[in-house]
């Protein structure tokens, strides 16, 4: 046996021969770095939520619709889905969200549909906007798929 020190947690590793290698964790080490780790990824989110939130309600975005996703999908934590009233409005309320989030420190979000828009995504990794145009919302009609509820194992049919 052999004891390998890995980020202040000591692990032993089992090697024989013909095995495949195995870790167990030591005694001593409890769960609690791991669930303080889960709930700082939680505070991130929710504080990108709340940027997000400010910064379409200052840009006088409608409709605004907030889909906790975090259990239904590994895309994201929570969707947001938003209007605006013509196609420059919805351009203007993107750019402005683009730049409210590379302000507050989240980075670079990715964005696709700004050069048309009629619909602009934008993933910012822990919260997923869409922004549409009053007509392209009601036609394609996202929440309504989102918010389904879920569907219990024992009822598939």
């Amino acid at each position: 046996f052999r004891r390998v020190l890995f980020r202040s947690c000591s692990l032993t590793v089992r090697i024989r021969k013909g095995m495949t290698l195995r870790t167990a964790p030591a005694k001593r080490i409890t769960t609690s770095a791991f669930s303080q780790a889960a709930d700082r990824g939680v505070q991130a989110a929710l504080r990108q939520l709340h940027v997000v939130r400010e910064s379409l309600a200052d840009s006088k975005a409608e409709d605004i619709v907030f889909i906790d996703i975090a259990g239904k999908s590994a895309l994201g934590d929570h969707m947001v889905v938003a209007s605006g009233r013509s196609s420059r409005h919805v351009a203007a309320v993107c750019d402005r969200l683009i730049s409210d989030i590379k302000d507050a420190g989240f980075g670079i979000p990715r964005v696709e549909g700004l050069s048309n828009g009629d619909w602009v995504l934008i993933d910012s990794g822990d919260v997923i906007i869409h922004i549409f145009r009053p007509e392209i919302r009601d036609f394609y009609n996202i929440e309504k798929m989102w918010q389904t509820p879920e569907v219990e194992e024992g009822k598939l049919h």
